[in-house]
């Protein structure tokens, strides 16, 4: 009866659905929701005929306005207008709406029906670079002179663009506001990303006679060591560029040979073209953690570096305790990507490093007042840390809390979840949190917590800007099933709720791309053998989502990891994520402060986990009372790497 009432209670969400139509029963509900996948897959297929036939069996249901946006989706080509905006103005304010607005918006401006983009371009939510180079493309044809000047931010980069930017940026290059340089600019981001083919597109804006050899640039990618060992007479800069480009390439699966490669033949290049190619081959040198990295960087000196390549040159530096290339590398940084609390925090560490305390404690004071890893070791580095913010001064009464789950978007969120669709549901859940405030966000929050949406609730709580509470952002359901395991395995209990809240944030069925399942993302092979080595005789892969199996096997395989690295948390965090021989080859020959090797992890997934990991058991150390509450003090310093075979 409780199943009953709660399915029944989704759709008596949904404005307009008829009492009798609402009480449904389990199984009316279950079949429609059966009918609502069945429509997705047509979707999917492409098939019209089955979505039309699918329609009238999903009427009442919350996900029937994303049934009809389906059946609209696929034949829209050939849909009538007045069919289309009769569809937005019944669901208006709505994310199907705004996304079929979306898609006809890019059919309209593919065809040119430029006074109809113009009406129902401003009624779009969610834009993405295709709509917006369209809406530049609107503009000129409105008669304004400059539309065009604006898809300037738009070419550089070195992935491939939508078509609907092509005219801008031949009007651009018509005009000379698109400069050959520009052009070899992003025809060097495609080449830093490997992509022959969107190089190849952006050098067909180049003037006539500088084009790529296609041969060449295919030898570059496929065996750069030939194209270096061969490069002689190089006359044009395209050939230079292609060169250039191999030494890039060698770099990736060879920093030491690329470099020496690259020394015997930079003579033949100018001295901007030698110093990129230098920061080309420290980039990738430093993401292996050579450390010849710094010195390959200094000589790039004298070339703008991109943010990317900076923040491996300050990597490197503070892996190299020089604390001058540190601050040198940060200050060349775009002004955006100084604004990241990574880069904000080791300048104030430089700066303290060279005598400069009293910038580095203004910026520290700043950085102190936010809530992740560098805002916790900014809060340490000026003294005793205060912990988390004091009990919030809102908490909302329940019929707030029902008035939210009121609301048709978390009707058509939960619904999604019921089906197994959670990226749709969490785009419906985000939709739902448009504009609200602190105090709406926490009503959300306790919404989701008190619906064991536990994933909904800590990330609608951490949404807040003055308003917080750290009782919903770091939940500790299954508290009592972990604390046996935690307890077997003598492991710091802070720790682990801090790594399964990063791993699944606590929702027992969902599993990676990767295959990794349940609360601490077992990988199947991984939850096999540990199962084998505990003695589970009754195991089977079925049981990976159980919460029980599940904590026993992860905490058990979190044990054999912390005791092969040193019982020290953050290589084990390491290695919980990219394996274990990964964690270990990523220490130096000397002992490193483990902020620093935290930030140098090559893989960035990797290094974000491991940072919200620590952080995230420093905070969960705060909420449970637990004596060692300091993040400084967990972290500690990793030991050295050990010599020999």
């Amino acid at each position: 009866m409780a199943l009953a009432a709660f399915l029944s209670g989704l759709l008596l969400a949904v404005p307009g659905v008829p009492v009798a139509r609402a009480a449904a029963s389990a199984a009316q509900v279950a079949a429609m929701d059966n009918d609502v996948l069945a429509a997705r897959e047509a979707f999917r297929a492409g098939s019209g005929a089955r979505l039309a036939a699918l329609q009238p069996r999903v009427a009442g249901h919350p996900l029937e306005p994303w049934v009809r946006y389906w059946q609209l989706r696929v034949g829209l080509d050939a849909a009538d207008a007045a069919e289309v905006q009769a569809f937005l103005g019944a669901h208006a304010n709505t994310l199907v709406a705004d996304r079929l607005r979306s898609d006809w918006l890019k059919l309209l401006g593919r065809r040119g029906q430029w006074a109809a983009f113009a009406a129902e371009r401003p009624r779009l939510v969610t834009a993405d670079t295709e709509v917006e180079c369209y809406t530049l493309s609107a503009r000129r044809e409105a008669g304004e002179a400059d539309a065009a000047r604006h898809a300037r931010r738009y070419w550089f980069t070195g992935r491939d663009l939508p078509e609907a930017c092509t005219p801008l940026f031949q009007a651009l290059v018509a005009s000379g506001e698109l400069r050959t340089e520009d052009i070899w600019a992003r025809i060097r981001l495609a080449l830093e990303a490997g992509s022959t083919g969107t190089a190849r597109r952006a050098a067909v804006f180049l003037p006539a006679g500088q084009q790529f050899d296609a041969k060449a640039l295919d030898l570059a990618h496929d065996r750069p060591q030939v194209v270096l060992a061969r490069s002689n007479e190089l006359r044009t800069r395209a050939q230079r560029e292609v060169v250039m480009f191999a030494a890039h390439r060698y770099a990736r699966t060879d920093p030491q040979l690329a470099a020496a490669a690259w020394d015997r033949i930079d003579h033949q290049f100018t001295e901007a073209e030698r110093a990129y190619a230098w920061g080309a081959i420290a980039w990738l040198g430093a993401r292996r953690l050579d450390p010849d990295a710094l010195a390959w960087f200094r000589r790039a000196a004298g070339v703008p570096l991109n943010d990317e390549m900076l923040g491996w040159r300050v990597r490197s530096a503070l892996r190299a305790g020089e604390w001058r290339d540190v601050l040198a590398a940060i200050e060349q940084m775009s002004a955006q990507a100084r604004e990241d609390s990574a880069w904000r925090y080791w300048r104030a560490r430089a700066l303290r490093e060279l005598n400069r305390g009293e910038e580095a404690n203004a910026l520290l004071v700043a950085l102190s007042r936010e809530f992740g890893f560098y805002g916790q070791l900014a809060g340490e580095d000026l003294g005793p840390f205060a912990g988390p913010p004091s009990a919030p001064a809102f908490r909302p009464v329940r019929e707030e809390v029902e008035a939210f789950g009121r609301q048709p978007a978390v009707a058509r969120s939960l619904a999604f979840y019921r089906i197994g669709m959670r990226l749709e549901g969490n785009l419906e859940w985000s939709w739902a949190l448009r504009g609200m405030n602190d105090m709406q966000l926490l009503t959300a929050a306790e919404y989701a917590r008190s619906h064991r949406l536990w994933d909904r609730a800590i990330a609608t709580a951490e949404r807040t800007r003055e308003l917080h509470d750290f009782s919903l952002r770091f939940l500790t359901p299954f508290r009592e099933e972990l604390q046996p395991h935690v307890r077997q395995q003598q492991l710091d209990e802070a720790w682990v709720l801090g790594l399964i809240r990063q791993e699944s944030r606590f929702l027992t069925d969902v599993r990676s791309h990767a295959g990794a399942s349940g609360l601490m993302q077992l990988m199947p092979a991984t939850a096999a053998m540990v199962a084998k080595r505990t003695g589970m005789l009754d195991y089977r892969p079925s049981l990976v989502t159980d919460v029980r199996v599940n904590l026993s096997l992860g905490t058990a395989y979190l044990r054999q990891v912390l005791d092969g690295l040193d019982d020290h948390p953050v290589l084990a965090s390491a290695a919980y994520n990219a394996g274990p021989g990964r964690a270990r080859a990523w220490r130096t020959v000397q002992p490193l402060e483990a902020a620093i090797y935290a930030e140098s992890i090559p893989f960035g997934e990797t290094r974000d986990y491991v940072k919200r990991v620590m952080s995230n058991a420093t905070w969960y150390a705060h909420v449970l009372g637990h004596s060692q509450t300091s993040l400084r003090a967990r972290i500690g310093t990793i030991p050295a790497r050990q010599q020999g075979p």
